[in-house]
């Protein structure tokens, strides 16, 4: 089995690459209903239009790297197809059931874990790393932004959440109305409290070398895209 990355706060079902796959399915069953409701896919919508701005009608290659169910990238192709360009979807996932999940979903997949990304330098156009980051330790989190940073040709879009209380509390409350499992509900209040402030989310993907744009974005989260130097 292999061991989690340590964490900075608390422990949350995903950190686990053995966890239970029937949990790991329903947990992300929620995550991507929780991906609509509380601004996931409106966060990673906003990057996507930061890093296209202007781009000719094309084909793209983008990599979603802990990619869960894919719901985001499929959301994704969707949205870009309808403005005329097209979104060739590749995950990656260290999960067995969530690669599984997005295989069945039409995106192709690979096991493998981040910062340790199986691809050659510039051989996607496109990275992202959604609500990834707060998993891992700081240097962890430096090492993923400097590996997306070499894989992408064009840009690299990172959403992750925006630590608040306020959000601690519209999670709490909203993930019971929509009929979230305890583990979800439980992990989604780990998730915020592991969440970042813009300093601090500028700050690491600074230390990997990078200069990113970071904004804040509806549902307490933070997004940030930069360009590479292939761009």
């Amino acid at each position: 089995m292999t061991a989690a990355l340590p964490a900075p706060l608390g422990d949350e079902l995903l950190d686990h690459p053995d966890a239970d796959p029937a949990v790991v399915r329903e947990s992300l069953h929620h995550i991507a209903r929780a991906n609509w409701w509380f601004g996931g896919w409106w966060a990673v919508r906003r990057g996507l239009r930061t890093l296209l701005a202007g781009s000719p009608r094309t084909t793209l290659t983008v990599l979603d790297i802990g990619c869960g169910s894919a719901d985001l990238l499929c959301r994704a192709v969707r949205w870009a197809n309808r403005r005329g360009i097209r979104l060739v979807p590749l995950g990656l996932e260290r999960h067995r059931a969530a690669a599984a999940l997005a295989q069945r979903a039409a995106v192709p997949t690979l096991l493998a874990a981040a910062p340790d990304l199986p691809f050659r330098d510039r051989s996607v156009d496109l990275v992202i790393a959604s609500q990834l980051l707060h998993h891992f330790a700081p240097e962890t989190i430096v090492a993923i932004c400097r590996a997306a940073d070499r894989l992408a040709r064009r840009g690299v879009l990172v959403a992750d959440l925006r630590r608040s209380p306020v959000a601690a509390a519209g999670f709490r409350v909203g993930s019971r109305l929509l009929g979230f499992d305890p583990v979800t509900r439980a992990d989604g209040l780990t998730s915020v409290r592991r969440g970042f402030t813009e300093a601090e989310l500028s700050d690491l993907i600074r230390r990997a070398g990078a200069r990113a744009r970071v904004v804040r974005s509806p549902g307490f989260r933070l997004v940030a895209t930069w360009t590479t130097g292939a761009a």
